[in-house]
């Protein structure tokens, strides 16, 4: 494979700030005089490395009547597929763990994978923004958060767009990417993108090989600002936003949890990823969030 060919992968949990840094990166990319349209990204950041569509073309047939596990079996095959024949750099979402087939290969192809930039966000605000996302009480989003086995598109009552997705838990899934071994993998906190936006997205252009001038990298900062995302949403909508959600597009902020988790939530949280949380700033020496 030509050195210049290759996929990064930009990887989170979900509602860890993925969208926003594909977002920033299109915008980035482009260099626009206005920002980029927030419905109008994928001849950028391409389709998500569960698509189940990215799958069937590239095989060539259709994949309903396969099961989790042979499907799993075949991705890596897709993303080397991918890696080789679209003769450039690409990049694309991802809310699986970094696992393994049965055959005991990466799902994401080692052959295939260029780096992965992994987004970090702190639990206590992801489980929040998880449970309205997944139109669940934070309770139940903090026991998925907490379930090794939790995965994505699991439903048997319809064929889903997107193919099953191992998250593992909260912890696992954090660990599955920064520790993996031989990954070239930078990983970049959701709470330094909003506080130290120069710095925090210039590490993440420099490494996924993308433009670092630091005033084109500025504008992108701000044509991607949760306000201007808001705005394009409330004026057209945003295709990505579940349904039963009003909007996709929150205050894009951290430390909501203050407000919105119960003591007893936040204890559960801590108790079940305090050692993950710890190792990336989110506890203080005492053991108590920051």
């Amino acid at each position: 494979m030509n050195p210049v060919n290759g996929i990064y992968w930009l990887a989170s949990y979900p509602k860890s700030g993925n969208t926003w840094l594909r977002i920033f990166l299109c915008n980035l990319q482009k260099d626009q005089d206005m920002p980029v349209d927030i419905n109008d990204r994928d001849d950028f950041t391409s389709a998500i490395a569960s698509s189940r569509n990215w799958l069937d073309e590239v095989l060539g047939f259709d994949t309903a009547d396969l099961d989790s596990a042979e499907i799993e079996y075949l991705r890596p095959e897709i993303y080397r597929w991918a890696a080789l024949h679209e003769k450039k750099i690409s990049y694309h979402k991802i809310h699986d763990a970094y696992t393994y087939t049965t055959a005991n290969e990466p799902l994401v192809s080692m052959e295939a994978t260029l780096g992965a930039l992994y987004i970090l966000r702190n639990p206590l605000d992801v489980a929040s923004s998880a449970a309205n996302h997944w139109n669940c009480s934070i309770d139940h989003a903090i026991v998925n958060m907490g379930n090794p086995d939790t995965r994505f598109a699991r439903s048997r009552k319809k064929m889903a767009a997107q193919l099953e997705q191992r998250l593992l838990n909260w912890s696992g899934h954090v660990l599955s990417w920064a520790d993996a071994p031989g990954l070239n993998c930078l990983t970049i906190r959701y709470e330094d993108m909003l506080q130290d936006p120069l710095n925090t997205f210039s590490r993440a252009a420099a490494f996924l090989q993308m433009p670092k001038d630091p005033q084109r990298i500025e504008k992108a900062i701000r044509f991607s600002a949760f306000s201007e995302l808001s705005r394009q949403e409330a004026e057209k909508g945003f295709y990505e936003r579940p349904q039963h959600t009003a909007r996709f597009f929150q205050q894009g902020k951290s430390g909501g949890w203050r407000e919105q988790l119960t003591a007893e939530q936040v204890a559960r949280i801590v108790a079940e990823h305090g050692e993950v949380m710890r190792r990336f700033g989110y506890l203080d020496e005492r053991g108590e969030p920051v």
